[in-house]
């Protein structure tokens, strides 16, 4: 008698066509990504049959949780002043604002989501560059403070554990949570990207220019196994920027696709083995070629497929994690 096949759930998958904001032409943030990153998970069936889940856009008062009033409004009622105008990088319009209220609804969604099947990801978020009064970096509304502050103050999650692993700091959420012991924040990333003035995280890594696959995942290999056993948290939010890769313009780092597959395995699984559930955004990637960078950023949405527990509740074998390469 052969065996039944294990059926795996299909973890969910957060999308709204909104991801993507109409943008000047010509201008350098590779917005087209997130509509091209969408069709490809569909082509490759990943939302499973149901399809993609739908946020709703984030309101002004829960935005209000991570970012002040002043701000809050600024961007909604398009009067932000030039100079944070010019530090975000992006226009102050209608567009653009409702892009990061449905990004920042979107992980919001995702984390609610992961409470339930133990991983969800988003296919945007992860703007770890705003801060409570002002945004940059090509970040609006910092969408994992948010929702970090949102589940805590509804009482379904006590301790946060936030791994950032875009090429830049995660300065931003580092403001937002300094001295609060509730939110560990770990930021490995390269040591002289932007930006230029670090904050402090609970924990920074930086790395030398050249990095490469196996420099970077012992340096991981060394931390995280550890800091998830000493945090404890009642869930992680996993910034997986592909802004480490070798061929991204704005990273300077040289992974390889191979080393970001291995990377989201070591940090998904780690997660799973343990029972925290675990939120996946997309964070950073600046390749000017579309189509390989949505292949880019599909690695985390096809390795969360790839561990996600069974449909029946119970946790699939895991394979053995990639070793450094």
């Amino acid at each position: 008698m052969v065996a039944a096949p294990i059926l795996r759930g299909m973890p969910p998958i957060v999308h709204h066509p909104a991801f993507r904001a109409e943008m000047p032409p010509g201008h350098r943030f590779p917005m087209d990504k997130f509509s091209k990153l969408a069709s490809l998970l569909e082509a490759e069936g990943l939302p499973g049959p149901a399809g993609f889940h739908r946020p709703e856009l984030a309101s002004l008062d829960v935005l209000r949780l991570a970012h002040t009033d002043d701000y809050v409004r600024g961007v909604v009622e398009l009067w932000l002043p030039p100079d944070i105008v010019r530090r975000i990088g992006m226009p102050n319009s209608e567009s653009v604002a409702i892009r990061a209220r449905a990004a920042t609804g979107g992980t919001i969604l995702a984390a609610r989501l992961a409470l339930e099947h133990g991983i969800a990801c988003n296919t945007a978020g992860g703007s770890h560059h705003a801060e409570a009064a002002s945004g940059a970096g090509f970040c609006v509304f910092n969408d994992v403070a948010v929702a970090a502050r949102l589940l805590q103050a509804e009482g379904r999650i006590s301790q946060v554990l936030v791994v950032d692993l875009d090429v830049h700091q995660g300065d931003g959420t580092a403001r937002i949570f300094e001295g609060d012991p509730s939110v560990f924040t770990f930021s490995m990333h390269a040591e002289k990207n932007f930006p230029h003035r670090k904050a402090v995280s609970d924990l920074d890594v930086e790395l030398p220019d050249g990095t490469d696959d196996a420099a970077y995942l012992a340096r991981l290999d060394a931390i995280l196994p550890d800091l998830i056993a000493r945090v404890e948290p009642d869930l992680v939010f996993f910034n997986a920027g592909v802004d480490p890769h070798a061929d991204d313009k704005l990273g300077r780092l040289s992974l390889t696709n191979a080393g970001i597959a291995a990377r989201e395995a070591r940090v998904l699984g780690a997660c799973l083995q343990r029972e925290i559930p675990v939120v996946g955004v997309i964070g950073g990637g600046y390749d000017p070629d579309i189509d390989r960078l949505a292949d880019r950023h599909a690695i985390l949405h096809r390795t969360a497929a790839a561990l996600a527990p069974t449909k029946k509740g119970r946790p699939v074998a895991e394979p053995p994690l990639p070793h450094a390469i």
